[in-house]
């Protein structure tokens, strides 16, 4: 059975993201169709997988992290329109594959991505 799987890394302080809120959404041509909702853990990562069971459909996808409301909860002095405030990332999921994992490693002035294992 397939799963989607996220966690997320703070660059910026050498720690896991915490307290994150991740969405995950379902593309339908220009719609968005909201499929998840959760919060990282202390250890950067959501207790559950995003995405499993009949719900885990070849598609395009997006997850959508508020890392601005992350690093202003941490403190961190960023602009009213901060550089990156929610970072969104598009992606496709094939059903045959089992197991998709997305990590995010993030700062207030940069992000990256892959395809984890």
């Amino acid at each position: 059975m397939g799963r989607l799987t996220t966690h997320v890394l703070d660059a910026a302080h050498g720690c896991p993201g915490s307290s994150i809120k991740v969405e995950l959404y379902r593309v339908e041509g220009q719609q968005l169709e909201l499929v998840n909702t959760a919060l990282t853990n202390s250890d950067g990562r959501v207790d559950a997988p995003l995405l499993q069971g009949d719900d885990y459909r070849t598609g395009v996808y997006q997850l959508q992290f508020s890392a601005g409301d992350y690093y202003r909860a941490r403190g961190v002095a960023l602009p009213e329109a901060a550089f990156l405030d929610v970072v969104v990332l598009r992606f496709g999921i094939d059903e045959k594959q089992e197991h998709y994992h997305v990590p995010l490693l993030i700062s207030p002035y940069s992000y990256s991505t892959y395809r984890g294992s």
